[in-house]
């Protein structure tokens, strides 16, 4: 699958406000988000991808929803879950609210 390239995605202005009324304080996702932001970029995973297929999600985004899936002990199934249920993890990814996004690969 051909990897989305969306470097410097930028949170959109609804979910951020929707992220911060409802965890003031931040998550970790949200912490993820402010202090790895910009670490990494799709062309630092071009390699490891095809160059031809259908487009697919960031690599950018799988490597900072695999930090977070990580962080919190999540299975691909309950992050999954999570990205399109959770809106500090839609802050995390730079996501729309309504963005469906991610699934889980079996």
């Amino acid at each position: 699958m051909v990897m989305g390239s969306r470097p410097g995605r930028v949170i959109p202005p609804l979910t951020v406000r929707m992220a911060r009324a409802s965890k003031p304080r931040g998550t970790a996702a949200m912490q993820v988000r402010d202090r790895l932001d910009g670490l990494c970029t799709d062309s630092d995973f071009a390699d490891w991808y095809p160059a031809d297929g259908r487009r697919g999600l960031s690599r950018a985004q799988l490597a900072l929803v695999s930090v977070v899936q990580y962080v919190e002990n999540l299975t691909d199934r309950q992050a999954a879950d999570t990205v399109r249920c959770h809106l500090d993890w839609k802050h995390c990814l730079g996501l729309e609210l309504h963005d469906p996004e991610f699934a889980f690969t079996a």
